[in-house]
């Protein structure tokens, strides 16, 4: 076996000064608080409409870190690991503003259909809370 030449991409990388592991791990600590709080705004909509304010609250957060950490990831040119999940999280944020705007805008259909959900051992209940929302939106969104 011949020893790697300096030029071979097999060159063994130099050990990571404390300013770079320290921003390293900034990074990485961003990027947890970041999944989260995406995560979180997540299953705290699924949970109660009545918890609305939390999960914008969340979502904002998550947009705001999601915005800092992206800048932070191509400015110090971070692992593509951390962009693509950055990337996706935002996409998350967005697709979650849009259902906490439509939630907020028909807030007392949803809260009903909650409400009568969660009694509805059946499919024929269920159905029927289904049928009730239905009725209860404007004729356009039917």
């Amino acid at each position: 076996m011949n020893p790697p030449n300096p030029g071979s991409p097999q060159q063994t990388r130099q050990p990571l000064s404390d300013a770079a592991k320290s921003s390293l791990l900034m990074t990485h600590n961003l990027f947890r608080t970041f999944i989260v709080t995406v995560l979180g705004a997540f299953f705290v909509f699924q949970l109660d409409i009545n918890l609305l304010w939390l999960a914008a609250l969340l979502t904002v957060i998550s947009i705001v870190l999601g915005i800092a950490l992206l800048v932070r990831a191509v400015k110090l040119k971070e692992s593509r690991l951390v962009l693509f999940g950055t990337i996706s999280g935002l996409v998350v944020s967005a697709v979650m503003v849009l259902l906490i705007l439509a939630s907020a805008v028909f807030f007392n259909q949803v809260r009903d259909f909650q409400q009568c959900s969660r009694y509805a051992l059946t499919d024929q209940a269920a159905a029927e809370c289904r049928t009730q929302l239905e009725r209860s939106l404007p004729t356009q969104l039917r």
